[in-house]
């Protein structure tokens, strides 16, 4: 986002708890797991909001197939693995240069409507997600990336924190969440079930008084560290 594209409203409930970042659910699904080299195949982003009272939920989700690049690397064990027929006519996939500029500009649409700056990616082992997403950005030479270049949130972690999990599907189970193990595997299906494990976190992690953070008020005659710093 340029500086003339900035938003310069009232920040909304979900900027401000993610100091100015829209949090976007992401998975991918692919053909290996070299994001130079390797398909990228599925692609489907969750977009969150975030009511008066501080609660995060799913609003919508879009879904794209991918088309293999030219010259990309397809590991059959992959295509095995999440059970993708590349020459099914019922796939619909669109090339990575059309639908990634569709994804983010319906992303950057978000971003402009909570007057965030841009978007963090959310996934499960997210900087998977994340270099996949950069290197086909870089191979499409597109300019209007919404994500921010190394910066994510992993699920991964905060089930760990939170659940003693880090498997997606033990995770949600763990967390109450229904997971059908017969369904993932699909880009839709695991971005929808890691946006719903994400909310559940944050919105609990809110139930526990970690959220909005209590600052301790500061006693007579104490002098705060940016007072100290601007009287330098």
């Amino acid at each position: 986002m340029t500086p003339a594209e900035a938003p310069t409203g009232p920040k909304s409930p979900l900027a401000q708890r993610f100091r100015g970042f829209l949090p976007v659910v992401l998975d991918l699904e692919t053909a290996g797991f070299n994001a130079r080299t390797d398909a990228l195949l599925e692609v489907s982003a969750v977009i969150l909001n975030m009511d008066d009272e501080g609660t995060l939920f799913a609003e919508e989700t879009h879904s794209f197939h991918i088309e293999p690049f030219e010259g990309a690397n397809i590991e059959q064990s992959a295509l095995d693995f999440i059970g993708v027929d590349l020459e099914s006519p019922d796939r619909d996939a669109w090339p990575e240069e059309i639908a990634l500029p569709e994804l983010f500009r319906k992303i950057r649409s978000a971003i402009k409507a909570h007057s965030c700056t841009r978007a963090i990616m959310v996934a499960h082992n997210a900087h998977f997600d994340l270099g996949f997403i950069n290197a086909a950005v870089e191979r499409c030479g597109l300019k209007r990336n919404p994500f921010h270049p190394f910066s994510c949130m992993d699920t991964a972690t905060l089930a760990g924190l939170a659940y003693g999990q880090t498997v997606l599907a033990k995770a949600c189970q763990t967390a109450g969440i229904e997971f059908d193990n017969n369904s993932a595997h699909s880009a839709e299906y695991d971005a929808e079930k890691t946006a719903e494990l994400f909310c559940g976190i944050v919105n609990r992690w809110r139930d526990l008084g970690g959220w909005p953070l209590s600052v301790p008020a500061a006693e007579d005659g104490d002098v705060s560290a940016d007072s100290e710093s601007s009287a330098s």
